[in-house]
């Protein structure tokens, strides 16, 4: 009897150990950069190998649930609706949120992995002093403890109950980006600063020691950043997402046609 209690608990160990959920991924949703979110989205799913759910913050999709006013230094719309992934998974299990100026060059797992139980939240502790008076769109640039930090977080939801519709809504942006919502700075895990490589701010890496790149002062999608930092590797993605292989409508068979829509130039 015995024998087959430790044999069962085994294998119950065994079935929890590679039951395999969805990587869940929040990515802040901006209509004026509505190109940036699916570019993003394309990058992920490009190198992913695991299965990934990706679900865009975007406040038409949420009015119901949040009010947030606006601030003077607030630069997107998911300024503050990002605070609010934890409600959105259910306070269950572990999501990944990002900044929707944001590029994935590696397997998005691998960022998972680093998922630790002993903190609420995890992020690239970043000590970001912005050189730019302004940000993209004439927004001005503020200075405060913890920057970006909160543009990519691993939230261990159920450690992150606080976070509801109510209190998103009625606390300063401020609070929320400083994770004043924590008990203490030791619930925040550390990431890599590879998997968030401030574009413009952070020394110029090489593509292969970059995991992630985060166009925080404006990327190649505005007019006035087009020629940013990295922002070919954009353009390259841009150009893989909307690429399609022609194929012939009498023999079905692949052509080497050039695709119609060439809205960019790939860069080599």
């Amino acid at each position: 009897m015995l024998f087959r209690l430790v044999c069962l608990n085994i294998v119950m160990k065994n079935l929890k150990e590679t039951t395999h959920e969805n990587i869940q991924i929040y990515i802040g949703y901006d209509s004026n950069t509505a190109v940036a979110y699916h570019v993003l989205s394309h990058s992920i799913h490009a190198r992913a190998t695991h299965p990934v759910s990706i679900t865009p913050i975007k406040l038409s999709e949420i009015k119901k649930i949040y009010n947030h006013p606006c601030e003077i230094f607030q630069s997107t719309e998911y300024s503050f609706s990002r605070f609010l992934v934890p409600y959105l998974n259910n306070y269950r299990g572990w999501a990944l949120y990002m900044d929707c100026d944001m590029l994935v060059l590696k397997d998005i797992s691998k960022l998972w992995s680093l998922r630790d139980s002993r903190y609420a939240v995890m992020c690239t502790k970043h000590d970001h002093i912005p050189r730019e008076k302004k940000k993209a769109l004439g927004v001005p640039q503020k200075i405060y403890d913890k920057k970006n930090w909160s543009s990519l977080m691993l939230m261990n939801c159920a450690k992150c109950t606080v976070l509801t519709p109510n209190y998103v809504n009625n606390t300063k942006g401020l609070a929320l980006h400083q994770f004043d919502w924590l008990k203490s700075d030791k619930q925040i895990g550390r990431i890599p600063l590879k998997w968030n490589h401030l574009v413009d701010f952070l020394e110029t890496q090489p593509l292969n020691k970059i995991s992630n790149l985060h166009y925080t002062s404006g990327g190649p999608y505005f007019n006035d950043y087009t020629n940013c930092g990295y922002s070919t590797v954009w353009i390259n993605e841009l150009h893989d997402m909307i690429y399609s292989k022609q194929i012939s409508n009498t023999k079905h068979v692949q052509t080497k046609q050039k695709p119609s829509l060439q809205l960019f130039k790939k860069y080599k």
